[in-house]
């Protein structure tokens, strides 16, 4: 069996799945339970990976000829996830086909808001719902309105970083697959290194540090087989990187996790070192700034209050200094960890952004490393 069919199988049989999986599940429960159907399981094609999967449905009810209400309730399986258990609510009003958009996918409480408004249901989520529920659709010749509700989102909510990135109020349908990955998890290192070892030999590599880093890669042009998502395991995977003999990683994260390396920090859980505002309050003195505004940093309840307030206070050209050390730093202290652990030399270049996914700053060798990654008609442009 190929490898890569083996590896899928095993992936899928211990592993939960992502709440865009859950919440799409329910939906279907509740178009099938319309047309009288029987609903405590429904299939669902995951697209990411392409794999068809059962899923249990927990309570379905009609709330009139052409609504109905069905639950699911999340299971990410051996991922120490938050969302374990929370029941994920699916209201459907079924419609005469007309003008409208065939689905129209809305948020009730508990799923976050992004800035501008929208519910935070992002590209995978709703290429889900579009493989799986417009087909059921058009073959009642109707169209649907569809709110998803987090009971318990808003409280959830509370313990994540989406309000870092801008989404509040409740929890995000976020993900690239339907696969619910441990990304702090020791098990799951061997999953990011089994990934990493099909990439061996690459010219270039991006590691991007969590779905929001896959998210700004695919919105940069990036070509996907190009970029891997590391998590926190970031110090491992720079070694088995350069014994795959990469030749060259661009990192891509969020600063707020990225800016660790630069204190020589290679895994960045916050529960195993959190120490974002020492460090850019040490770069911040070392850049000459007052201690008023030194201090106010460090007392900055998160990265970005900290960097909001420093292109207050200081202006842009100050701040582009400093995070340009930092990135820099980055770069040269992920390059020397590679060489102690592995004896073995592997260019790094760095790209930090902000909770609005727009570029901060990108170091010497990441700018290079960018030219080669890029399509020639792609543009990108850092915050200042």
């Amino acid at each position: 069996m190929p490898y890569e069919r083996r590896h899928l199988e095993v992936l899928v049989a211990r592993a939960g799945y992502t709440l865009p999986v859950f919440a799409c599940a329910a939906t279907k429960a509740a178009l099938l339970h319309l047309q009288g159907a029987t609903t405590d399981r429904v299939a669902l094609n995951l697209i990411e990976p392409e794999t068809t999967v059962e899923v249990e449905i927990e309570q379905v009810a009609r709330l009139s000829p052409d609504s109905a209400l069905a639950v699911t309730r999340s299971d990410p399986g051996d991922n120490l996830d938050l969302t374990r258990n929370t029941p994920i609510w699916a209201q459907v009003q079924r419609q005469v086909q007309g003008e409208a958009p065939r689905l129209q996918l809305e948020g009730g409480e508990g799923l976050g808001i992004q800035a501008d408004g929208s519910p935070a249901i992002y590209a995978y989520a709703r290429k889900l719902f579009a493989t799986n529920i417009e087909p059921l659709l058009a073959q009642q010749g109707r169209s649907a309105r569809v709110q998803i509700i987090l009971p318990e989102g808003r409280k959830l909510a509370q313990r994540t970083s989406n309000a870092a990135f801008g989404v509040v109020e409740g929890l995000s349908l976020l993900g690239t697959t339907g696969i619910s990955q441990p990304l702090s998890a020791p098990e799951q290192l061997a999953d990011f290194q089994a990934a990493l070892a099909g990439h061996a030999r690459q010219d270039a590599l991006v590691f991007c540090i969590g779905e929001n880093g896959l998210d700004l890669a695919s919105q940069l042009g990036i070509n996907p087989e190009l970029t891997l998502k590391t998590a926190n395991w970031l110090g491992a995977m720079l070694v088995a990187a350069a014994q795959a003999e990469i030749k060259s990683l661009l990192l891509l994260g969020y600063h707020g996790k990225l800016i660790k390396l630069a204190a020589g920090i290679f895994h960045t859980h916050h529960s195993l070192a959190d120490a974002r505002a020492e460090i850019l309050t040490a770069y911040c003195a070392l850049a000459g700034l007052p201690p008023t505004v030194v201090e106010q940093v460090f007392r900055s309840e998160t990265t970005d209050a900290a960097l909001l307030y420093l292109l207050e206070a200081v202006g842009p050209e100050p701040v582009q200094q400093i995070y340009a050390a930092l990135a820099e730093q980055v770069d040269q202290r992920a390059e020397a960890y590679i060489r102690k652990q592995s004896g073995r030399a592997l260019t790094v270049g760095s790209l930090l952004f902000d909770r609005r996914r727009q570029i901060i700053v990108c170091s010497g060798a990441g700018q290079q490393l960018l030219t080669k990654l890029l399509p020639k008609t792609s543009k990108f442009s850092t915050l200042f």
